[in-house]
């Protein structure tokens, strides 16, 4: 019955961030953003560019575009993610359509901080809630596991890419600008996740270590060091201490599986920076 509680609990806390994710974004792109022909970073400035060149509606454009990212979002990270994302960015759209958010200012410097900081607060609720309305980051992962860059340089380049098709399509303020969104939006991201680039390792001492262990290999591709220790605590006794390295997005679906395994577990998180090899590679630490 508690087990029944606390997953109830923590999916009505992850729908709860999405929606206001959700709305976040709507408002930064209704009220700042595409009044102003401004754009972004990532596929959400992709889908901005491509509406300001064509004239078709953004709300469209944002779900076609995103639907390569979660094809690769659910053979990457899983059904769940895949799902979830699916209804964050559907909803992003409808809101775009119905909610009628007004523009709020014509100065190109405020326009370009709060839509970034709007967005990117929308940006980083939804990937608290274990999803994503921007297919960038998915797309990142995928190509850092199969090359030497690091997720952050791949986020770099692509946008640089972005900005770059922005000032030659349409001139060089709305790309100058367009970088300013853009650092808005990754500095409000990294405030709400600390960056998707920073990736979580992940020290758990339980019972059932070995279905953990099982679990972490076979079903998330993850690596493992096992250490050999001692509990200190009333009775000493040998333990195995697992420690894995998973990315943000695999955090929330890992501690969920702990959850289930051995509710009791005792798990230890910590930020890493970055990291090149064995999680990014998906072979084992050693």
């Amino acid at each position: 019955m508690e087990h029944i509680k606390n997953n109830s609990s923590r999916l009505i806390k992850e729908i709860a961030l999405i929606v206001c994710g959700v709305v976040s974004a709507c408002f930064g792109l209704k009220s700042f953003l595409i009044p102003n022909h401004f754009i972004d970073g990532g596929v959400t400035g992709i889908s901005l560019l491509v509406s300001t060149l064509t004239g078709w509606k953004l709300s469209y454009l944002i779900v076609v575009i995103n639907i390569p990212f979660v094809i690769l979002g659910y053979r990457q990270i899983g059904k769940t993610f895949a799902l979830k994302t699916s209804i964050a960015i559907i909803a992003l759209s409808l809101a775009l359509i119905f909610i009628p958010f007004a523009p709020i200012t014509h100065e190109k410097l405020l326009i370009a901080f709060f839509g970034g900081f709007f967005l990117g607060g929308g940006i980083g609720l939804a990937m608290r809630g274990g999803c994503v309305i921007d297919g960038t980051e998915v797309l990142a992962l995928y190509i850092s596991r199969n090359s030497q860059l690091t997720v952050g340089n791949i986020i770099l380049i692509l946008n640089i890419i972005i900005f770059a098709f922005a000032a030659y399509f349409i001139n060089i303020d709305t790309a100058l600008y367009a970088i300013l969104t853009y650092l808005s939006a990754s500095n409000t991201i990294d405030f709400i996740v600390n960056g998707l680039e920073a990736y979580t390792g992940v020290t758990i001492i339980s019972e059932k270590n070995d279905e953990i262990k099982a679990f972490i290999i076979s079903n998330m591709k993850r690596g493992v060091t096992i250490y050999k220790g001692e509990g200190g605590y009333l009775e000493k006794k040998d333990i195995d201490i697992i420690y894995t390295v998973v990315t943000k997005l695999e955090m929330s679906k890992l501690q969920a599986e702990i959850r289930v395994i051995d509710p009791d577990a005792f798990v230890v998180q910590q930020q890493i920076a970055d990291i090149k090899g064995g999680v990014v590679k998906r072979q084992a630490f050693h």
